[in-house]
């Protein structure tokens, strides 16, 4: 099992904003169906102030294929709300010993 990150970014709330309200349930879902391999999920923003631009996702998958289809699935993926992803793969430094995600 390798950890992967995920960054994703959305297209603008003006543009896209209808498929966070009317499907965020379903991702929430996805992600809790998922959390043995999406160890980590959040949104991102710019500041407190300003709503989300995107996402961060911690992945434990066995390969990179595993990684892509999970980000691919989500429906926020699906349904368009985001832009485009990078993936990467990530490996903690080791000043930080043991870590248990």
């Amino acid at each position: 099992m390798t950890r992967w990150v995920a960054i994703f970014e959305d297209h603008p709330e003006a543009e896209k904003g209808w498929i966070r309200q009317q499907h965020s349930q379903d991702h929430f879902a996805y992600l809790a169906q998922n959390c043995g391999r999406i160890l980590l999920a959040g949104g991102l923003r710019n500041s407190p102030d300003e709503w989300y631009g995107g996402g961060l996702w911690v992945l434990e998958v066995k390969d990179r294929n595993e990684a892509v289809s999970l980000c691919e699935q989500d429906p926020y993926f699906r349904l368009g709300l985001r832009r485009g992803y990078q993936l990467y793969l990530w490996g903690k430094a080791p000043c930080y010993g043991d870590v248990q995600l």
